[in-house]
């Protein structure tokens, strides 16, 4: 345990200086290479956590392999590079290798398709023709795949340890326990579950089976519209929404609807009640759950503050997932593909701080080299758990598939995939 931490703080780091990040004052590589992020605590490490045991309600996992051969970690760049190129040309059309934009270029190189979570599933369900599917993002994103692909297709996620921290913010017990709060003080036919993509399959599911629909950072506002519109009969669907596992989508989201934030309650899952009053419970038009992206909220005012002095005519962009007061400094906020659209479509010479994973706004430098493109948060790191999907793992996985040797399948079934296809569906049909 002690070597496999070493090799990947030793991994994390060289990232790090890659990316042009650096150590704030006086915090040591252990604890930023290490500990989770909680904002409200002050404690500026990454997200690291595993995929957790009850994230896999509802879910199996297919012929997990034992560990990546170490010989993989201790091969060059280059013959990675060879190696995966090679499976590639053998497996030719009935592979599909998805890359989400927040993947290192080790690995992005090798996509057929980049994209959002969500876009990418949906590449993979109309791919029919591609019966091996690997995804290079988290698990939900794995999950979501096989939810809308067909049946002879097999999602494989390279490395098991790629988990997403907001998705695990939210399991399916603390939801059901929620639930069955909020049923003794309101009428829960009255309200709407409304899921972001970010959650486990069991969460989609929990949401399918309740009327409830899946969002993404994209369509949010379309699918709140929906939930609060009226329905066939003419009756308005619901009068309360308890929107998770990001607050901050959900409250930014409201906020551009036209609802106050004295509208809006947070639910901790960790209290009875979600630690509200009953008049809270049943006031509240928002219950917004208590999660939230330790990427995202790293980003402050201050840093946009920054930005501004030192670049004239300066232009920010950040996720919805940061705080409101973020989203609120900045000149505009949007998904991962608005980010990108909004930079391509600034003029050569333009400025632009960017909130999101530096990954990405590292991807958009170099491709905008006439523009002056920066992460807002100097100290940022990537995304950790992102960043378990890399060059070792994807050759691995693809030459185990070239001698027929299907490893780190994943399947969502029965009930589960049933309901959260549902879910799915009716985002699709919203939207």
């Amino acid at each position: 345990m002690v070597a496999l931490r070493s090799t990947l703080r030793e991994r994390h780091e060289k990232e790090r200086e890659r990316l042009g990040c650096s150590h704030g004052p006086g915090i040591p590589h252990t604890q930023q290479s290490l500990e989770a992020d909680i904002p409200a605590e002050g404690r500026p490490g990454c997200p690291r956590r595993p995929l957790s045991r009850r994230s896999l309600w509802g879910l199996k996992m297919i012929k997990i392999s034992a560990s990546m051969p170490a010989t993989y970690r201790e091969m060059a760049p280059d013959e990675l590079d060879q190696r995966i190129q090679h499976a590639k040309e053998i497996l030719g059309e009935r592979l599909l290798i998805l890359g989400h934009h927040y993947q290192m270029d080790e690995v992005m190189k090798f996509a057929d398709a980049a994209g959002d979570s969500f876009g990418l599933s949906r590449i993979a369900a109309e791919r029919s023709d591609a019966d091996l599917v690997v995804f290079c993002g988290v698990h939900f994103m794995a999950e979501s795949a096989d939810i809308l692909t067909g049946p002879h297709q097999r999602v494989i996620l390279p490395d098991l340890a790629a988990g997403c921290s907001m998705a695990d913010m939210a399991d399916i017990d603390q939801v059901e326990a929620a639930w069955s709060d909020l049923s003794q003080v309101v009428d829960t036919e009255r309200v709407m579950p409304i899921t972001y993509m970010n959650s486990t399959a069991a969460i989609k599911a929990f949401v399918g089976r309740h009327g409830g629909a899946v969002c993404t950072s994209s369509n949010a506002r379309a699918v709140l519209e929906w939930a609060f519109a009226n329905d066939e009969t003419g009756r308005a669907r619901s009068d309360k929404v308890l929107f998770f596992p990001d607050q901050h989508l959900g409250r930014n989201t409201a906020l551009t609807m036209g609802y106050q934030a004295s509208e809006m309650s947070l639910w901790d899952p960790a209290h009875k009640n979600g630690g509200l009053s009953e008049r809270e419970m049943k006031e509240s038009t928002f219950l917004l759950w208590k999660g939230h992206c330790s990427v995202h909220m790293r980003f402050t005012t201050e840093q946009i503050e920054e930005f501004r002095r030192t670049h004239e005519d300066a232009l920010v962009v950040v996720h919805p997932e940061c705080s409101q007061e973020v989203v609120g400094a900045a000149d505009a906020s949007g998904s991962t593909d608005f980010i990108i659209r909004y930079v391509e479509a600034t003029a050569p010479g333009s400025s632009i701080g960017i909130g999101t994973e530096v990954h990405l706004v590292k991807r958009l430098a170099d491709t905008y080299p006439d523009r002056t493109i920066v992460c807002l948060d100097s100290e940022v790191c990537p995304c950790v758990t992102m960043s378990r999907i890399d060059a070792p793992h994807l050759a691995w996985v693809l030459e185990e598939a070239v001698e027929g040797r299907i490893r780190n399948q994943i399947t969502v079934e029965g009930d589960t995939q049933a309901w959260a296809k549902i879910a799915l569906e009716r985002m699709l049909a919203i939207t």
